[in-house]
């Protein structure tokens, strides 16, 4: 496991990705052992690793790693399976494959997703954490969003306040202002929000805790929407308010996103509805479950993820309405609470 948010959730330690290998070795049998560059040595002791007892291997500059790593395989690995972690770079990859050619390599995902997408109470909580904090933000939308700005300055303020309301950082903020709406994953741009223009805005950051947030509500700048607007909106809000009424252990996800999807359909704007309705959400911000056609995967307690179903009409705007949502024993809890009503921001 090199850094990632594998090996964060693993061990606590957020690694800077660097051209040095940093590498936890995890053997099915036996103590895992964290390999790390000298240099970072210290950091890695003053991360959570450092009160685990874990052992912290540091290798000098002109030490082969590889060959360290290597060294620390039990030796039916060097000749049998190694699961490497999916954010892996390539480079890294290569090398552990030429250092131990004998082995197969495999991805790791199927066992540390299994792990990761079933949430513990106290992941749960930071999760909830995460979704208040961010709903704060989206319940300050009325200070900056008006029409004469452009996307890029709103975005620059609320950038600000995600991590004013208790982010450590911003990962994105898409502020999709008139036909931009109608791209799912617009950024920012110069175009002058003008009054009655639909808005998308999609925001999320990271919390101390490693836990992401990720909430997207439409407002309208100015004054009433265009009337088609209005009334497909309406078609969004119902399709999204029936998904997370019927999410809750025991469904599928497949069957999740059939729900709010046979709901757009049949008001005829399926065809504009271009995504999943959903992904896991944790210490990454896309993580499994997705709930997307085809994913057979059945629904458990604490798994968390969005339900955030939209519709784009290339040209003229779009809308997405999106909440984090988390498995219970008797359904699905909101973390995010903001009003889902299409809200007109005066100015």
């Amino acid at each position: 496991m090199t850094p990632s948010a594998d090996l964060r959730y693993l061990t606590g330690y957020d690694a800077k990705p660097l051209e040095r290998l940093t590498c936890l070795v995890l053997p099915a049998d036996g103590d895992p052992v964290l390999v790390v560059p000298a240099l970072e040595r210290a950091a890695a002791l003053a991360s959570p690793v450092g009160a685990t007892g874990l052992e912290v291997a540091a290798w000098q500059e002109t030490d082969d790693p590889y060959a360290l790593v290597t060294e620390l395989l039990p030796a039916a690995a060097r000749t049998g399976t190694l699961a490497v972690d999916n954010r892996m770079w390539a480079e890294k990859v290569l090398a552990l494959r030429t250092a131990v050619p004998d082995a197969r390599q495999v991805l790791a995902d199927p066992v540390l997703s299994a792990l990761r997408m079933r949430k513990a109470p106290d992941e749960v909580q930071a999760l909830r954490a995460a979704g208040q904090a961010v709903d704060r933000v989206h319940r300050r939308m009325g200070e900056w969003l008006r029409a004469g700005r452009t996307e890029r300055q709103i975005g620059r303020d609320i950038a600000a306040a995600i991590v004013a309301e208790g982010h450590v950082s911003v990962d994105f903020v898409i502020v999709g202002s008139g036909p931009n709406g109608a791209s799912p994953h617009h950024d920012l741009s110069d175009r002058l929000i003008e009054p009655g223009d639909p808005v998308v805005v999609d925001i999320g950051g990271t919390m101390e805790s490693g836990y992401c947030s990720d909430s997207t509500r439409t407002y309208v700048a100015g004054h009433s929407p265009p009337d088609d607007f209005a009334r497909y909106y309406e078609v969004l809000r119902t399709a999204q308010d029936r998904q997370c009424a019927y999410a809750r252990p025991g469904v599928s996800a497949e069957a999740l996103d059939a729900v709010g999807r046979d709901v757009i359909t049949a008001a005829g704007y399926g065809k504009a509805f271009l995504h999943r309705t959903g992904h896991g959400i944790g210490m990454e911000t896309h993580e499994e479950p997705y709930i997307v056609a085809g994913n057979h995967l059945v629904l458990e307690p604490g798994m968390a993820f969005s339900i955030e179903p939209g519709i784009y009409l290339p040209g003229r705007h779009g809308a997405r309405i999106e909440d984090i949502v988390v498995c219970t024993d008797e359904g699905a809890e909101r973390l995010n609470t903001t009003s889902r009503e299409l809200t007109v921001l005066a100015g």
